[in-house]
């Protein structure tokens, strides 16, 4: 089988980017089609990836302003070809499910969400420093896109969903139903410390609706260290809202968050997560997560094995989680075991697996 591989974009790494990195793993001779990457920003696992990007990439600028050419995407990856596989294999929470490709060609769409600026773009745009009249100019293309969206799903043979809020999404905005499958994660990069720091750690790009504001609001009112690992648009505004105890690390290389996450009391995960694969890494490394009852966390976070819940984005609520994690006795063997149920190697045999039987039965007419 010929197979290629489709992403959104390759500006940032994250956890969808990871998965790109698997599937790489998975299919190294796969080429890996996007819209517009950034050399400096792919990971050592990219670096040998064979990666064909659409007319956007040679625009000025566009590398450090990617939103900003959002109306061009749906014209840009018109132009991909790709006859002369037998899969593509697409990875997307924006614009990658609705490529077309030919008849004889099977699209499975490991999908990380329908794309949430899109169809949630109140709660998206809620914190975001724009103009009210910049906000309703975007709600009205918005609602064009969603109507995009959700005709353009049609081009996709098999949704796989990354967790089961993500399925229920898919099947309300696309009536579309899809098989659950976890995203992986390289438990194998994570080592347990020997000693545990004063710390907590937020390990997040920093963009609004991540409530890394929350944290920061619960944090200065405890007096409690709470490092932040990442960049972002919202980091300015953060930093102002922080107290001294409250410190901004930036974007660090895998070794340095490692050793963060091994050496933290707890990582916490504010946000409400299509799935949410930095709280495993954070268990892989023997550390319980503090995660808002919503998302993807509802799928990995079992209460008092590996984590805690606050039910509501309240401060009050964030403070009693906290308070919850200091009294627990953890069992640091229980929480590494936990996190190994979702390693890489689990995921690659089953995914492989599900591809060829999906392609079969496509093959079939099924």
């Amino acid at each position: 089988m010929k197979i290629a591989i489709a992403h959104d974009y390759l500006i940032q790494m994250g956890g969808a980017e990871r998965v790109v990195e698997v599937f790489h793993d998975m299919y190294p001779e796969a080429p890996i089609f996007t819209t517009v990457f950034s050399d400096d920003r792919l990971s050592n696992n990219l670096k040998d990836a064979d990666i064909r990007a659409t007319w956007l990439q040679n625009i000025p600028g566009v590398k450090a302003n990617f939103k900003g050419v959002l109306p061009l995407y749906p014209i840009a990856i018109r132009d991909f070809d790709f006859r002369d596989f037998d899969i593509v294999l697409s990875s997307s929470s924006a614009f990658m499910k609705s490529i077309q490709v030919p008849k004889h060609t099977f699209h499975i769409c490991y999908c990380h969400t329908p794309m949430r600026f899109a169809w949630d773009y109140d709660t998206y745009m809620a914190r975001q420093s724009k103009s009210n009249l910049l906000k309703s100019m975007l709600k009205l293309y918005m609602n064009r896109l969603k109507t995009w969206d959700a005709k353009t799903s049609r081009n996709v043979n098999q949704f796989v969903a990354n967790s089961s809020v993500v399925k229920r999404r898919i099947l309300h905005y696309y009536q579309r139903e899809s098989d659950v499958i976890f995203p992986p994660v390289n438990t194998s990069r994570f080592q347990r410390a020997t000693s545990i720091g004063d710390y907590y750690l937020i390990v997040s790009r920093l963009v609004s609706y991540k409530r890394v504001d929350l944290a920061i609001e619960a944090f200065k009112r405890n007096g409690l260290k709470l490092r932040i690992v990442g960049e972002g648009p919202d980091r300015k505004r953060l930093e102002g809202m922080a107290s001294p105890n409250i410190e901004f690390l930036g974007r660090l290389e895998d070794e340095e968050v490692n050793k963060l996450m091994a050496e933290c009391r707890a990582l916490v995960f504010p946000g409400e997560e299509d799935f949410g694969i930095t709280p495993l890494e954070a268990n892989a490394a023997g550390r319980p997560v503090i995660a808002y009852q919503g998302g993807g966390a509802l799928d990995t976070i079992v209460p008092n094995v590996n984590g805690v819940f606050f039910r509501r984005h309240q401060v009050e609520d964030v403070l009693e989680a906290v308070a919850k994690v200091e009294q627990h006795a953890w069992d640091v063997d229980g929480i590494i075991s936990h996190a190994r149920k979702f390693d890489e190697d689990t995921f690659k045999d089953h995914f492989k697996k599900y591809v060829e039987q999906a392609y079969v039965n496509f093959l079939k007419g099924g």
